[in-house]
């Protein structure tokens, strides 16, 4: 055992004589770093939990990837494109391409006893992917689409559940506008879908696609558009470009060409709100960085100053500076391992509770989600420990350069 870190476990694990001063300033940098890792822990699973789970229920709206003729955010009105079967197989065969589905919107407004709201009607074809849907369903059941016939269910929210007065069951109006004629369509109640995601819960209607197709007078091979979904998010520029390598620049017989467009296009504001969130987390991390390495500072000076005597003796035997630095950077090394453990335990307990409880909630009008998420994966806690032990490690060498200008004849007669 080198000589330096035998001296620092004497003084570290020592419980026999000694001066008693350091021991709140210890406990007080212990618990400054545990608090500090702990806070670094939660806002990284926060941020990272909160970033997937609005990501995905974008996704679960709008799919990674939509091709289609023209879009339009604000009325969802869409012109009628088509897409050959082997293009779409293409687009299906391509790597990291998970499923890839038709779909048609169309404005309309639901009329119940006395009430009325605006939304959109997303009609699915049979192929629909409804792993979103099925994990969000409260209430019913999904659709069930046929090739012959025309489905009149539809699956709503819960929002327009509540504002509409509607149940599993209940029959309601649609009216639709097209080609400045008013026509009408009874719908019946299939599910009860909730995602928390307020702005699109109270917007879109599932139903049949070929219920739009024919209010439109489209042709059974003509729809809005058709989505992608893909493998991984980190994924989606590189997903485009496949898609765009089959897809771009061409037209179908209509004359009409297809436009490309990720979810980060069709929502830019949302997904930049996401992307500034980054840089709060940087904030956080730095600044408790900086409150446990202060707090470490403080402690590791009245360390020092308690062991002057010994420090002059050692000198005066013939110990070196660095060799009595070393000594107090091990002792540090075990005050910010005993801190940073203290400190994921708490952090990785707090998160573990939450994902199994839910005990915290949120207003989901306000953040689009009813508890607060948290993901912690391993490289991301690595990551924080890490950097939180660089940090810190370099913070307090700094400080330790005061045993240089300890002098040996004053430092023994030191009280």
């Amino acid at each position: 055992m080198k000589f330096e870190l035998f001296i620092a476990k004497r003084i570290h694990f020592s419980k026999v004589g000694g001066k008693k001063v350091s021991r709140p300033a210890v406990r007080i940098a212990i618990g400054g770093i545990a608090l500090g890792l702990t806070v670094m822990i939660l806002a990284v699973a926060i941020v990272i939990g909160f970033k997937q789970e609005v990501r995905n229920k974008l996704i679960g709206f709008g799919s990674h990837i939509q091709i289609g003729a023209t879009f339009n955010n604000q009325t969802y009105e869409t012109m009628p494109i088509k897409i050959e079967e082997d293009v779409l197989h293409r687009i299906s065969m391509a790597e990291g391409i998970k499923h890839v589905q038709r779909f048609s919107t169309q404005p309309g407004i639901i009329n119940t006893e006395g009430d009325f709201q605006g939304v959109v009607m997303m009609g699915v074809d049979r192929d629909y992917d409804w792993e979103f849907f099925k994990s969000n369903l409260r209430e019913g059941d999904i659709l069930s689409i046929e090739d012959s016939t025309i489905s009149k269910n539809a699956i709503i929210s819960q929002k327009l559940s509540d504002l509409l007065k509607l149940k599993v069951g209940d029959k309601f109006l649609t009216y639709f506008i097209i080609d400045g004629k008013v026509r009408v369509r009874p719908l019946l109640v299939k599910g009860i879908y909730t995602t928390g995601f307020s702005d699109y819960d109270k917007l879109f209607v599932l139903c049949d696609m070929k219920m739009i197709q024919r209010l439109n007078n489209w042709e059974q091979n003509q729809y809005s558009g058709v989505e992608v979904l893909i493998d991984d998010y980190d994924e989606l520029d590189e997903a485009y470009e496949k898609v765009f390598s089959i897809v771009g620049n061409r037209f179908d017989d209509t004359g009409s060409s297809y436009v490309l467009r990720t979810i980060r296009q069709i929502n830019p504001q949302i997904f930049s709100w996401l992307d500034l969130l980054d840089a709060n987390v940087v904030i956080i991390l730095i600044l408790m960085s900086l409150v446990a390495g202060f707090t470490m500072i403080s402690g590791l000076l009245i360390l020092i100053l308690e062991r002057t005597n010994m420090i002059g003796v050692m000198k005066a035997l013939g110990a070196n500076d660095w060799c009595i630095r070393k000594i107090f950077l091990y002792q540090s090394l075990f005050l910010v391992g005993k801190g940073m453990l203290i400190g994921n335990v708490i952090g990785v307990l707090i998160c573990l509770i939450q994902n199994l409880t839910g005990v915290l909630q949120l207003d989901p009008d306000v953040y689009y989600v009813d508890t607060v998420p948290m993901h912690l994966t391993l490289l991301n806690w690595l990551l924080t420990n890490v950097f939180t032990f660089i940090v810190l490690m370099l913070m307090i060498i700094g400080p330790s350069y005061i045993i240089t200008k300890i002098s040996p004849a004053k430092s023994i007669r030191f009280e």
